[in-house]
């Protein structure tokens, strides 16, 4: 008797570790992969984005979408031997009954507005969660022929929970996260060979000149009045975004942005309270 009180308090103890571990380890993935791929936020309504985080590339053909206004579920794919696969289910709708049968003609599942994006093709991530058979992201696009479209795709981890390092390496054969404004600017300055050659070679710093001798006491003047201050200048004309302003006049008027997100169609200036989106290098809105 005593025996098994003692084996079943061990498996007790080994599941509260095992738990307490699993935990640990998608804490960490859930945390290495949301480094990496900014969330977007959108509407409630899914009709826009409230705040941009990272624009995704595709790396793999056929992720089947449907459209955000759709009272379905996101289509959920799967990443399986190198290859995105939907469900069967994918884009099915629900039945339309009236007195419990079909309308005469009606189909039994309706076609939804569904479009299978392709390798190369960009769009955002809304939510990542870190499951036991592995991660599941869910997408928001941005508008193409005046409809937006979401999915979800399962990327699995196998028979062993993954290290962070190896979930991200496998997550980025499907997608991965265009680099910023800022950092591609910081790049391109990193690889000037004019820049390159301004700065010290093999990481030594120049020695600090010898400090001057300072010089004699000044015999103590008068002090000269202070000048008269010059009036303000005028106040500044308020600046005004127009549709149809090219992104080099909004910058001439406003500055560069603190943030800017783009998409295959789309183009989108985040000022610090204003947001500017062009469409062909033209103001299409401003918020």
């Amino acid at each position: 008797m005593r025996t098994r009180i003692y084996q079943g308090a061990l498996l007790a103890v080994l599941a509260t570790v095992c738990g307490t571990a699993y935990a640990q380890d998608t804490a960490a993935i859930q945390k290495a992969l949301e480094g990496e791929y900014h969330l977007t936020k959108t509407t409630d309504d899914k009709s826009d984005i409230v705040t941009a985080g990272s624009v995704l590339v595709l790396h793999k053909d056929k992720v089947l979408m449907v459209a955000s206004t759709s009272t379905a579920n996101p289509c959920m794919n799967y990443y399986k031997d190198g290859r995105i696969v939907p469900t069967k289910a994918c884009g099915v709708g629900e039945k339309i009954k009236k007195f419990g049968h079909l309308f005469p003609g009606q189909s039994s599942t309706p076609s939804l507005t569904t479009r299978n994006f392709v390798s190369g093709e960009k769009f955002w991530v809304t939510k990542i969660e870190v499951k036991e058979n592995g991660v599941v992201f869910d997408f928001f696009t941005d508008a193409i022929s005046d409809t937006r479209y979401i999915s979800a795709l399962t990327i699995p981890f196998g028979a062993f929970t993954p290290t962070p390092e190896q979930a991200l390496k496998t997550v980025r054969e499907v997608i991965t996260a265009e680099p910023a404004e800022d950092s591609k600017d910081s790049k391109d300055a990193k690889s000037d060979p004019q820049q390159q050659a301004s700065a010290p070679q093999g990481g030594q710093q120049e020695a600090p000149a010898a400090p001057a001798a300072p010089p004699p006491p000044a015999q103590p003047a008068e002090a000269a009045p202070a000048p008269l201050a010059p009036p303000p200048p005028p106040p500044a004309d308020p600046v005004e975004v127009q549709v149809g302003m090219t992104t080099d006049q909004v910058v001439a008027a406003l500055g560069q942005p603190v943030k800017k997100a783009k998409t295959s169609t789309k183009e989108i200036y985040f000022y610090k309270d204003l947001k500017i989106t062009f469409v062909n290098g033209k103001v299409k809105d401003v918020e």
